[in-house]
C-alpha cells in the first residue's frame, strides 16, 4: 500500500541511526508497534490459570522507611 505522509527532518534524522532509508524506518517503527499491541495485558490474566490467585504484588514492594 503506497501512502504519502509528511515527517518532519529533523525527527527522521534523530530516528534513523544505523537505519539507511526513510522507508526501512517506517517499516522498523510500525513493526515495533505492531509487537507492542500484540503483548499480553497483566490484567487479562486475571481469573484465568496463568496467575496465581495468592500471588500479592503489593507485598513484594519496598516496606515504607
Amino acid at each position: 500500500m503506497r501512502t504519502h505522509i509528511r515527517i518532519g527532518a529533523d525527527l527522521v534524522r534523530e530516528a534513523l541511526g544505523r537505519i539507511k532509508t526513510k522507508r526501512a524506518a517506517i517499516h522498523q517503527a510500525l513493526l515495533a508497534f505492531a509487537v507492542r499491541r500484540r503483548r499480553l495485558d497483566p490484567r487479562e490474566l486475571e481469573g484465568s490459570d496463568l496467575l496465581d490467585p495468592d500471588y500479592d504484588h503489593k507485598a513484594l514492594r519496598d516496606p515504607p522507611d
